[in-house]
């Protein structure tokens, strides 16, 4: 049984925030839009609602935060991921190195990993911490434990970072371990620093030898000399909300239709059986597309 929205879109992927809690403070964090969590979602309601997600035919769960390396049960809960459903995390990386293959061992697939810049200092300065070295020695340990492609996200940031576009690629080129993912900060957190991604996908395009688009939200992925980058604009995208696969779940265990709503949260904190079952329905229902 799957779940399709009104709007066509088939439901084939759930997002989990496990906690709001972060060991950074990133300039540009919006936090999975949430505010104020009320509490942390528990790893039995975790594991339930994979097991509804499971039977609705969602096919892939991506755990994030706040940063979730910092939950003490996150291999647990890694491990209560449903036979045949992918997984996947994004994290700043600072733990990876001592988790990722314990991480790998109770069945995730791959690792998403932040880094804004390969500049130390300017690492602190976006971040709150000096811990760079220890970020690059979790994305050398997620590569060896298998948990890749690792894609590495960068939040392209006006007068901080626009100047490093060379850095990634080399340090991306001829690692195919390594996919390098330009996101497009979100306005609503203020236009200081808020970079148009446009000029450098045109730039791109005339660059690359293939272009292949992916089948999540038609984003398009450019493959150059020995390196691949991928561009993530979700602002103002209607492309990327009429393919929108995904259903969020927050911090505290709200389904969560829509990442830029926050008037149409669904509480399933505690609910089993067929009463989960009912509640994701309606959040899917609740979905409509942000950009249209």
């Amino acid at each position: 049984m799957k779940l399709t929205d009104t709007y066509g879109r088939t439901i084939r992927n759930i997002r989990i925030s496990v906690t709001s809690r972060c060991n950074l403070n990133c300039v540009y964090c919006h936090r999975e839009g949430e505010n104020n969590p009320e509490g942390e979602i528990s790893r039995d309601d975790i594991a339930e609602i994979l097991r509804v997600a499971k039977k609705y035919g969602v096919n892939s769960v991506k755990f994030t935060g706040g940063e979730p390396l910092v939950r003490k049960d996150i291999v647990e809960i890694i491990a209560s991921v449903p036979e045949g459903m992918e997984s996947s995390i994004t994290t700043n990386g600072v733990f990876l190195g001592t988790l990722a293959e314990d991480l790998k061992a109770a069945g995730l697939s791959r690792a998403n990993v932040s880094l804004d810049t390969l500049d130390p200092i300017k690492y602190a300065q976006i971040t709150g911490k000096a811990c760079l070295p220890k970020v690059l020695e979790g994305i050398d340990a997620a590569v060896k434990a298998g948990l890749t492609p690792v894609k590495i996200n960068v939040v392209l940031l006006k007068g901080v970072n626009e100047n490093e576009l060379d850095k990634f690629a080399e340090y991306v080129r001829g690692n195919r371990d390594l996919i390098i993912q330009y996101i497009e900060m979100m306005e609503f957190q203020g236009t200081k620093y808020h970079v148009d991604l446009t000029p450098l996908e045109e730039e791109l395009s005339k660059r690359s030898k293939i272009i292949l688009t992916r089948r999540m939200h038609h984003r398009k992925k450019y493959c150059l000399d020995d390196a691949e980058v991928e561009i993530v604009r979700p602002m103002h995208n209607r492309e990327f909300c009429a393919h929108c696969n995904r259903l969020r779940v927050t911090s505290d265990g709200k389904l969560k239709p829509c990442l830029l709503r926050h008037d149409n949260h669904i509480d399933v904190r505690g609910k089993r059986g067929e009463e989960l079952e009912e509640l994701f329905k309606k959040a899917v229902q609740e979905r409509k597309p942000f950009f249209t």
